[in-house]
């Protein structure tokens, strides 16, 4: 297709390996690096999405504060315009019986900013989590 320019599965995979540290540790400001100013960003708890880092900033403070050890793993990408389809896993935390979970989420990027992240999974592992007694 003429003037398609999506990332390669080489190109995603290293974008993805210095972005998705990013959602481990609590530090909001290092995540936030990496979008845009007038990023939009979706995940299941907020389907409607929020628009610009002033928006999304107090969300990923909120998210990296209630998760701060989770880790993030892509695990493949499809091309798809400006970016890629992040194929990815994550788990609570380090342990092995930790709750792990799967999905899919669409970054698109201008320059080597994301400008747009809509991220689908099922969030029934945290929520059970949640609910035991994991935080």
């Amino acid at each position: 297709m003429p003037g398609f320019c999506g990332m390669s599965a080489d190109e995603a995979t290293t974008f993805c390996a210095s972005w998705l540290p990013s959602w481990t540790g609590n530090d909001p400001e290092r995540l936030l690096n990496f979008y845009t100013e007038d990023a939009f960003y979706s995940d299941p708890a907020v389907p409607s999405g929020l628009t610009g880092v002033a928006a999304i900033r107090p969300y990923f403070e909120k998210l990296l504060g209630a998760f701060p050890e989770w880790i993030w793993t892509h695990e493949r990408s499809l091309p798809v315009e400006d970016g890629f389809l992040n194929y990815w896993s994550a788990r609570l935390n380090a342990a092995v019986d930790a709750p792990r979970w799967e999905g899919i989420c669409i970054v698109r990027l201008r320059g080597r900013l994301i400008f747009r992240n809509e991220v689908f999974f099922d969030r029934s592992p945290i929520l059970t989590h949640l609910k035991v007694g994991g935080r």
